[in-house]
């Protein structure tokens, strides 16, 4: 009985810990506003495919329908409660086309662009599943340690105290009676964690890095199996683009930054590669889990697996996990340097990130391989972002939802 409530007083102290973080934090990303619209101002919209959206939302609905009616939908309100997306997820087609995919969305939801203060210009980057090359024994080229979850940790879901704070957690552990972060980076890379299991060691460290910054992946052993390494859970320390430090320090120039930049400036610079690394505090522990549908990734901060180049990553304090969102952007063509095309394409908010913040902020999930990689790190592009609501929410919330109105 002791251990249960020593449990829930460390629960309950960081979530009200992180409800004040984040009450008091200051907005520098601009007030959430939604303008209704209609389908036919969405840009591509007639030839786009929401097929493999909607693919992904069936998954979604799998975790609201098993929600209370009452629980709000997280974000900041506007998506209502899990109760109003009951009708739309119930009635989704079991098959159907692009045409018949369209023409269900059409007559079951209802756009609204999606706007920081007057300020409509999106942001969309992209991420994507990392293949590494590892071991499950330490011996020649494999030293990096892939640390599963501390034996000690503690993950609180906020959106169980909280409905506005649905989709957010916060990691940490006990120590003297006081909820506190793990060690960041550098003091783990220099000792190591006591009390957290060693899954796999890896033969390259800028590969686990990456690894880290992606939040999962695939690891293919040296007696040629694969598996993926979920996501379990971070160290709760602050995650710091390491991008940013070296525009910072002049090393390199913010028009040409790219993963694939920042990867061959690590490689290059191997005496500083370790201490720029380190400038991110923040480390991630992962799971062993099976591949599964290798055409799937692995499960997002929503909890279902995210569905390449409709799956994208959102502010969870202010969108709700599992609502269709519609992206227009440009994207890399894959292997073609800086050749953009046109990104139209109905996504899923599915996922969540360490620098996705703000309402008009987006990271598309790209898939796993050599293409989704190349596509994911030149991904920068602005553009325009929407939100899709269910009618019946909408009539429901009556003036709330009027043309150029937001209470958000």
């Amino acid at each position: 009985m002791r251990r249960w409530a020593a449990a829930f007083v460390v629960i309950v102290l960081i979530a009200v810990g992180v409800f004040i973080w984040i009450s008091t934090r200051p907005n520098a990303t601009g007030t959430l506003e939604l303008a209704r619209t209609d389908f036919t101002s969405l840009p591509g919209w007639k030839s786009s495919d929401p097929t493999p959206a909607l693919a992904a939302f069936r998954r979604s609905c799998g975790i609201i329908l098993r929600a209370s009616p009452e629980r709000g939908m997280g974000g900041s309100g506007y998506a209502g409660t899990a109760g109003e997306w009951r009708g739309v997820c119930t009635s989704l087609p079991k098959s159907s086309d692009r045409t018949g995919a369209r023409r269900w969305l059409e007559s079951a939801f209802t756009p609204f662009a999606v706007s920081a203060g007057r300020d409509r210009e999106a942001l969309f980057t992209g991420y994507y599943e990392p293949e590494i090359q590892a071991s499950r024994t330490r011996h020649g080229s494999y030293q990096t340690p892939i640390y599963g979850a501390p034996y000690d940790l503690v993950t609180a879901d906020l959106g169980l105290f909280r409905k506005e704070l649905a989709g957010l957690r916060i990691y940490g552990h006990v120590s003297a009676a006081r909820v506190v972060p793990f060690p960041p980076r550098a003091d783990i890379d220099a000792a190591g964690l006591s009390n957290t299991p060693i899954l796999l060691y890896a033969n390259d460290p800028i590969a686990v890095f990456f690894l880290h910054i992606q939040g999962s992946g695939r690891a293919r052993l040296d007696d040629g199996s694969m598996l993926r390494l979920a996501y379990a859970g971070q160290n709760g320390r602050p995650y710091t683009p390491i991008g940013r430090v070296l525009i910072a320090k002049g090393a390199l120039d913010r028009t040409h930054m790219s993963m694939q930049a920042i990867r061959a400036w690590l490689v290059n610079h191997p005496g500083n590669a370790r201490p720029l690394m380190e400038s991110d505090e923040s480390f991630v522990f992962f799971q062993e889990a099976p591949i599964g549908d290798p055409g799937l990734g692995s499960p997002g901060t929503q909890g279902v697996p995210l569905t390449p180049e409709a799956s994208i990553a959102v502010d969870p304090t202010l969108h709700a996990l599992g609502v269709p969102m519609y992206v227009v952007a440009q994207a890399p063509s894959a292997g073609m340097g800086n050749l953009r095309t046109s990104f139209a394409s109905l996504c899923i908010a599915q996922d969540t990130g360490g620098a996705i913040k703000g309402p008009v902020r987006a990271d598309i999930f790209w898939g796993f391989g050599s293409r989704a990689e190349s596509i994911a790190g030149g991904m920068k592009s602005g553009g325009l972002l929407y939100v899709l609501l269910p009618k019946a929410l909408v009539a429901r919330r009556g003036s709330h939802f009027a043309a150029g109105q937001s209470p958000w």
